[in-house]
C-alpha cells in the first residue's frame, strides 16, 4: 500500500527551478490524496513565468509515478500572480555604517569557506581596517566555533543585536544563538528573515568591511543577499580539483548574472610542504585555481597551503592570522588583505 508519507517523500525530490530546495519544504504543497493506488497531489504557486509551472508538473508527475505501485497520478497547480509588494521592491541596498560589503562564497561544501572568511576578516583588521564578520550559514554556522565564543549575543536600547567581539572583529552567527547540537529547523521566509536580521537589525557600528560568510551553493540565501545588499564584490573559494572548480563557476556564474563582480579566487588546500624536508606535495592537483582565475579574467588572491596551524586555529576557536600570522597559511592570508585593501583603501575617516 502506497502512504502519504511515500508522496511527500516522492515530492521532496522535485526541486524548484533555479534554486537548491524542494518544493515539499518551500510549502508548495497543499494537499495530498490517494485513492486506492492513484495519487493525486495539489500545488500552489506564485509566478508569472509560465515555464516554473511547467517545470514543476512534469518533475513532480515523472517522480511520482516513480512510486512502486502507483496507477493514475493527477499533479494540479494553482497558479496565482506574485504580490504587487515583491515586484516594487527596492534593489541592493547599502548597510548604514558599513562602507564595503565582501562575501566570500563556493560552489560546493568541504572546501574551507569559512576558515578563509575568518582569517580574511582578521587579516584585514590587523592592517588597520574595521571589521565585522557575518555568519550567513544558518544551517551549517561555524564562525562561534572558530573564534572560541559561545555567548548569547544581548540588545541594545533600540533593539538591535550587540554583536560578539573577538580579535578586534565583531561577530554575528546563528552558532551564537543555537546550543552546539541543535539544527537550525528554517523555511524558506525564515531564512530569508533571519539573513536580514543578520544583516540590517546588528548594531555592526562604523566599519570599514563587512564580510560575508555564505553557506555553499546558489540557493535562497545568496539570493536574498544579492538582491537586496549592496555587495563591493564577492571572493570564491575553491580546492584545485576539477569536482571543486566546476561548482566554483556556478557560484561565479551567478554573482555575475546578478551584476556582483568577483573580487578573486582564492585556492585552499592548494599544497602540503613536508615539514621535515620542505617537499611540495600537490595532494588535489595543481593550477586549477590559476587557470580559474584567468577564465574568469579575476586576479588567483592566494594559494592557501594545507598547514596544521591553520586546522589547530580553527579548532581551538583562535585563527590563524592571531594565533600563527607567520606561519606558512598566515602569511598567505596577510598577502591576500593586502591586495584587498589595493582595490578598497581604507582612506580618511571621519
Amino acid at each position: 500500500m502506497i502512504s502519504e508519507d511515500q508522496i511527500r517523500a516522492a515530492l521532496k525530490d522535485v526541486k524548484y527551478p533555479g534554486f537548491n530546495r524542494d518544493i515539499v519544504s518551500f510549502g508548495l504543497v497543499k494537499s495530498v490524496r490517494l485513492d486506492g493506488a492513484d495519487i493525486e497531489a495539489q500545488l500552489s504557486l506564485a509566478t508569472n513565468d509560465p515555464k516554473i509551472p511547467a517545470a514543476i508538473h512534469e518533475a513532480a508527475v515523472t517522480r511520482l509515478r516513480a512510486i512502486p505501485g502507483a496507477g493514475r497520478v493527477e499533479v494540479r497547480i494553482d497558479i496565482q500572480a506574485p504580490p504587487a509588494a515583491a515586484a516594487s521592491a527596492p534593489g541592493p541596498q547599502t548597510i548604514d555604517g558599513i562602507r564595503h560589503v565582501i562575501a566570500v562564497a563556493s560552489g560546493k561544501g568541504g572546501v574551507g569557506k569559512s576558515t578563509v572568511a575568518a582569517n580574511l576578516a582578521v587579516a584585514l583588521r590587523r592592517a588597520g581596517a574595521r571589521v565585522g564578520l557575518c555568519d550567513c550559514d544558518l544551517y551549517g554556522p561555524s564562525i562561534a566555533l572558530m573564534f572560541g565564543a559561545n555567548e548569547r549575543p544581548t540588545a541594545d536600547d533600540d533593539n538591535r543585536i550587540i554583536p560578539i567581539n573577538r580579535y578586534g572583529v565583531e561577530l554575528m552567527s546563528m552558532g551564537f544563538l543555537l546550543d552546539d547540537d541543535s539544527p537550525a529547523v528554517l523555511r524558506g521566509p525564515m531564512v530569508t528573515r533571519y539573513t536580514q536580521q543578520f544583516l540590517r537589525q546588528v548594531a555592526w557600528g562604523e566599519l570599514d568591511f563587512l564580510i560575508l560568510d555564505l553557506p555553499p551553493g546558489t540557493g535562497d540565501i545568496q539570493l536574498t543577499i544579492v538582491q537586496t545588499v549592496a555587495l563591493a564584490g564577492t571572493i570564491v573559494v575553491t580546492t584545485p580539483q576539477e569536482v571543486a572548480l566546476i561548482d566554483a563557476r556556478k557560484a561565479a556564474r551567478m554573482f555575475a548574472k546578478t551584476n556582483v563582480p568577483v573580487l578573486g579566487i582564492i585556492e585552499n588546500m592548494s599544497y602540503f610542504l613536508c615539514p621535515s624536508d620542505g617537499v611540495r606535495y600537490d595532494l588535489f592537483g595543481r593550477g586549477g585555481g590559476e587557470r580559474e582565475a584567468k577564465r574568469l579574467g579575476v586576479p588567483l588572491l592566494g594559494e592557501i597551503p594545507i598547514d596544521v596551524a591553520l586546522r589547530e586555529g580553527g579548532d581551538v576557536g583562535r585563527p590563524v592570522m592571531e594565533s600563527a600570522a607567520e606561519s606558512a597559511s598566515g602569511t598567505v592570508f596577510a598577502q591576500i588583505g593586502r591586495m584587498i585593501l589595493e582595490q578598497f583603501p581604507l582612506g580618511v575617516r571621519a
